[in-house]
């Protein structure tokens, strides 16, 4: 609104900054641009006429972002009512005025150094920005707040703006990953109940499509950023979404079969079937063949993560987990410590979309569940040795939790199948994690954070468990000492943790006051909300069983042992 020259009839209702003085104007005075205002229009907005004649330029125009939207649908809906949930989003718009100034400028200054500033375009730019900044904050409106976001990344690239490229190069994908538009058809219910899948499957063809070209344009867009050498921001293996239909189809609507190519088509880049050819089809192949040359020999994932990485430390780090005794105590070095952690994360993260328990011969889950044993093991390496988690690394909250999102789909398997004895076992371990985490969140909120996420992810196998109380199965003491012997004798043998108690019942917790643990009567003074059930303990304490000996004493106690422990035989 600014941008209305001075002496205009709508320049009197506004003030020395240029926004609109509501106060202003005569009673029962019918005003256009207040009319304006009242039916609902973004007053950061050029007026229609003015928009809609940037629409044009921008369809015409523009070589990048004009691909992600269907022209005629968005046109239809110009002419709605601001108001109705139809009609553009204004990031959208915001957008379309940045990256169609360049050919329709406005207010273009020239600096001291002979480069030119398009103020009408930054103006956009920079609204464009503060939508993106509250979706991500609030989640609303994601699709077309990430559509717009490509307009704005292509506008930067035209601008020249190599580092808010590189930025947003790598954004755009974050963003549309959680958005399944990785997947065929844009969308999976694989996986589901993780947080952050926010789209429902494509209502029609048009948003089938919409969001093919969304994911494209995006992907283009981190290979054509990367044309240095850089790496990716997806790897060519995670892209399963199929290529998009021609341009004319897709304005068309017309009820085409989805194009059968997608990257991992043996001869993608030399059989280009007529009816799915198009100079835009034929862009993004001739974008990604460049981007193979980027890709080539750069790793290989599955190897490197999973062995060489470890196995390749130098002995002085590979023999040390980050845990030395001292005459003082036992010390951690949480670098080291998150060393031998961290590749089992990322082999979980890599292998988990592929797990299979039903085949016993699945190499991706074989993998995670050994991931989520060794990150297990490692906790309680530092539960043992009275080790403060809270003063790890913040990033040894999400290797917690990506172990928990396997046992939580472990223990959905042993439910499917009956298994009680194991579930039981499993459901032990998902709450050491849970509370690893709630310790963690006494100093640090993304402890809290993450065990938030692990309960939504656990919802379902909490409605399809048998057990009473899942969450208060073997919900574990961690004495962080070595005083075995006596709370042996104070509360009886240990309890391996692979085994469950009968009934629920627990071990109770020791009346020691040096002892720590991860009950939630000692976090830190922080206190959860009481179980909703009541558990058996001394005088109404959260019982708790001990498992105070050493890991590696206990024959049994390899949370995980091995895969055959767990989906062997029994299944």
């Amino acid at each position: 609104m600014s941008l209305i020259a001075p002496g205009s009839p709508d320049s009197r209702l506004r003030d020395a900054t240029g926004s609109p003085d509501l106060s202003g104007g005569k009673k029962g005075d019918s005003d256009p641009f207040m009319d304006l205002l009242f039916s609902g229009w973004n007053p950061d907005l050029p007026d229609p006429a003015r928009l809609n004649q940037y629409i044009d330029v921008f369809f015409k125009n523009d070589p990048c972002g004009s691909r992600v939207l269907h022209k005629p649908s968005f046109l239809a809906a110009m002419k709605l009512s601001p108001k109705d949930p139809g009609f553009p989003h204004s990031s959208i718009l915001h957008a379309i005025c940045a990256s169609a100034s360049r050919w329709n400028p406005t207010d273009v200054i020239t600096l001291p150094d002979s480069t030119r500033r398009d103020q009408f375009a930054e103006f956009h730019a920079s609204k464009t920005r503060q939508y993106i900044d509250k979706t991500m904050a609030s989640g609303e409106d994601i699709f077309s707040v990430m559509q717009a976001c490509i307009l704005l990344s292509w506008y930067f690239y035209q601008e020249g703006r190599w580092v808010e490229v590189w930025i947003f190069a790598g954004f755009q994908t974050r963003v549309a990953v959680p958005l399944r538009l990785n997947y065929p058809g844009t969308f999976s219910t694989h996986g589901n109940n993780s947080p952050g899948a926010y789209l429902a499957p494509p209502k029609d063809l048009r948003d089938l499509e919409s969001r093919r070209r969304t994911w494209w344009m995006t992907i283009l867009f981190d290979r054509i950023a990367s044309v240095g050498g850089w790496i990716h921001a997806v790897d060519e293996r995670d892209l399963g979404t199929e290529l998009p239909l021609r341009t004319e189809d897709f304005e068309s609507e017309a009820h085409v079969p989805s194009n059968p190519q997608d990257l991992s088509t043996a001869d993608v880049f030399t059989r280009h079937p007529p009816q799915y050819t198009d100079a835009f089809l034929l862009l993004i192949k001739a974008v990604m063949l460049f981007g193979k040359v980027t890709d080539f020999n750069v790793r290989e994932l599955d190897k490197l993560v999973c062995e060489d990485f470890l196995a390749n430390l130098p002995p002085i780090f590979r023999n040390n987990a980050g845990i030395t005794e001292t005459t003082e105590g036992a010390t951690v070095n949480t670098d080291l410590y998150m060393v031998h952690i961290i590749p089992h994360a990322a082999t979980i993260t890599l292998h988990n979309p592929y797990i299979d328990f039903t085949n016993n011969d699945n190499v991706s889950m074989s993998r995670c569940v050994n991931s989520a044993k060794q990150i297990l093991k490692a906790f309680y390496s530092l539960s043992q040795e009275s080790i403060d988690v809270t003063k790890l690394h913040p990033f040894v909250t999400i290797c917690w939790y990506l172990a928990a999102v396997v046992l939580v789909q472990l223990c959905k398997h042993y439910i499917e199948t009956g298994d009680q004895e194991r579930e039981a076992r499993i459901w032990g371990e998902i709450n050491v994690l849970r509370f690893a985490m709630l310790e963690y969140g006494s100093r640090s909120p993304i402890g809290t954070r993450q065990e938030r996420l692990l309960q939504g992810l656990m919802r379902e196998i909490v409605r399809m468990t048998a057990q009473k109380h899942p969450l208060e199965v073997n919900v574990p003491l961690y004495p962080f000492s070595h005083r075995t012997n006596q709370n042996q004798q104070q509360h009886g043998p240990s309890m391996d943790a692979g085994s469950s108690l009968q009934n629920g019942q627990m071990y109770h917790q020791s009346s020691n006051a040096s002892d720590r643990t991860l009950s939630p009567p000692n976090m830190n003074g922080v206190r959860l909300a009481p179980p909703p059930h009541p558990m058996n303990g001394a005088n109404g304490a959260w019982p708790m069983r001990d498992i105070s000996a050493s890991p590696g004493q206990h024959n049994n106690l390899d949370l995980l042992s091995s895969t055959s422990n767990y989906i062997g035989n029994g299944l």
